[in-house]
């Protein structure tokens, strides 16, 4: 293969896992991927991919060419970067949706080095647990935490998130088994389902706090056991994962933008940078990254 979209194309599918996962990525649509890949296959008389339940797999061969695809990538990025670091447009506002978790204990010193290194680029950084409408001009980029998303909408899909269960480091030794208590989300509607998943399942609610990070900071405080996400729990010092308890993968990340903005420079170098900086950190957002 010589033309880098087909590289571009196996990369998507083989991160997302689906066509319309790996459309959204490449701007185009499920049945267009689907027609490129049947002619990547013919040209190549070989299976890159096969149908499995729930989307797509590489083959043995895909997997090869997934390691090239890889390596090209890196070189195309970097001639990218080397062209968008040199345009003249990297100026003016540019705003940037995200969750106030992810926003507050991922990647807030990445935010403020973007912000040193572009000074000409007004950064705003709009965070809340509303998610911004593109549509609307609410925010140029996002990255949003979803299973489904808007077909026409362009962009990356990362990794999934970790979701753990975690309790201030003395909680268990200082209170006794019969007063442990949850501190569940607002969302009773999920509750159960989580639950259900924990070491303690019989353990009762004891509060009720409907803001994640609120949340979080009660948890830290030793006020009950709680869920929360692996970058937020596994790098705090004073919080320990309940004992029996395992990293469950959550929704897929996603850098997200509109098309019409998609080549604008100044938000093409703010999504690579983001994509960046999230997959440096794949390892703690998933909860793999190796504990103490």
């Amino acid at each position: 293969m010589d033309d880098w979209n087909d590289y571009a194309l196996i990369l998507a599918l083989y991160r997302a896992g689906t066509l319309r996962g790996a459309a959204i990525t490449l701007g185009t649509t499920h049945t267009t991927v689907a027609r490129r890949l049947a002619l990547l296959q013919k040209r190549r008389d070989a299976r890159v991919f096969e149908k499995v339940p729930g989307g797509y797999r590489a083959t043995q061969f895909g997997e090869q060419l997934v390691s090239v695809a890889k390596k090209l990538e890196d070189i195309v990025l970097l001639s990218e970067r080397l062209h968008l670091t040199s345009s003249d447009d990297l100026s003016g506002p540019l705003t940037l949706s995200l969750g106030e978790p992810m926003s507050q204990f991922l990647l807030v010193k990445e935010l403020g080095e973007f912000a040193r290194t572009y000074p000409n680029i007004q950064l705003k950084i709009n965070s809340s647990t509303e998610f911004a409408d593109l549509d609307k001009g609410e925010a140029d980029v996002v990255i949003r935490g979803a299973h489904k998303l808007p077909e026409h909408l362009v962009g990356r899909r990362m990794f999934k998130l970790g979701l753990c269960f975690y309790a201030h480091k003395d909680y268990c030794q200082r209170v006794q088994k019969k007063d442990w208590r949850w501190i569940a989300p607002g969302n009773s509607a999920m509750w159960p389902e989580w639950l259900a998943e924990s070491p303690y399942p019989d353990v009762p609610i004891g509060i009720v706090i409907d803001e994640i990070v609120t949340r979080f900071h009660a948890i830290a405080a030793g006020v009950g056991m709680g869920r929360a996400a692996c970058f937020m729990g596994d790098v705090n010092e004073d919080m320990v994962r309940l004992p029996g308890s395992e990293p469950t993968q959550s929704y897929d990340i996603w850098v997200l933008t509109p098309p019409d903005l998609r080549d604008q420079p100044k938000v093409k170098l703010l999504m690579q940078f983001l994509i960046d900086a999230l997959l440096r950190k794949q390892q703690l957002v998933e909860g793999q990254l190796p504990l103490q």
